[in-house]
């Protein structure tokens, strides 16, 4: 279980990164935090990119439908330096899909005391590190790796498999382009 961590003073930011494969929870995780920073009274500011609509145009949506939150859709990572300029919280869904320069404003952001709340798929459907996951998993305090459910046998499940042929590294899909797979039922050793 996660433990946030408290306030350490006005510079006291720090960056927080939730990855995991397609249906491990993610989005509700981030949603999760970002409530009790509500309760708590923070000034939250939250973001996803534009290009993401499939739930809502401005919510983050759990895959459930159960859980959401509003949120601000922006076109670049630095869009959300202008926009979070109050906020004491920030959180970013859907990072994959956010350009290069994510991991820099997330480091401004962290840097102005601020703690930021980043969503996103570690890996794209074909098992390799998915846009600025990376460098964001480089520079997190806090990590927090989540898993599914394999859809062939069951087991606990890191990748997200695409069902369909065609489209290029970002193809928006739910369950019936995308699945969750094991590490066996993803590579075929099964």
């Amino acid at each position: 279980m996660f433990l946030e961590p408290q306030h350490t003073g006005p510079r006291g930011g720090w960056i927080e990164v939730i990855c995991g494969s397609m249906f491990s929870g993610k989005t509700e995780e981030i949603i999760r935090r970002l409530k009790r920073a509500e309760i708590a009274r923070q000034r939250v500011e939250i973001f996803k990119p534009a290009i993401d609509v499939r739930y809502h145009e401005l919510d983050i949506v759990s895959h459930n439908n159960q859980n959401r939150i509003g949120s601000t859709p922006v076109d670049s990572a630095a869009g959300i330096l202008l926009l979070a300029a109050d906020a004491e919280v920030v959180g970013i869904d859907e990072a994959q899909f956010f350009d290069e320069d994510l991991p820099e404003v997330a480091e401004r952001l962290a840097g102005q005391g601020k703690r930021v709340i980043i969503a996103g798929l570690d890996m794209d459907f074909t098992g390799a590190p998915f846009g600025p996951m990376p460098q964001l998993l480089a520079r997190a305090e806090y990590i927090t790796k989540l898993h599914a459910i394999c859809a062939r046998c069951g087991g606990l499940a890191a990748y997200s498999y695409r069902k369909t042929d065609g489209g290029g590294q970002i193809l928006l899909g739910k369950q019936d382009v995308y699945e969750a797979r094991c590490r066996r039922c993803f590579f075929g050793t099964a």
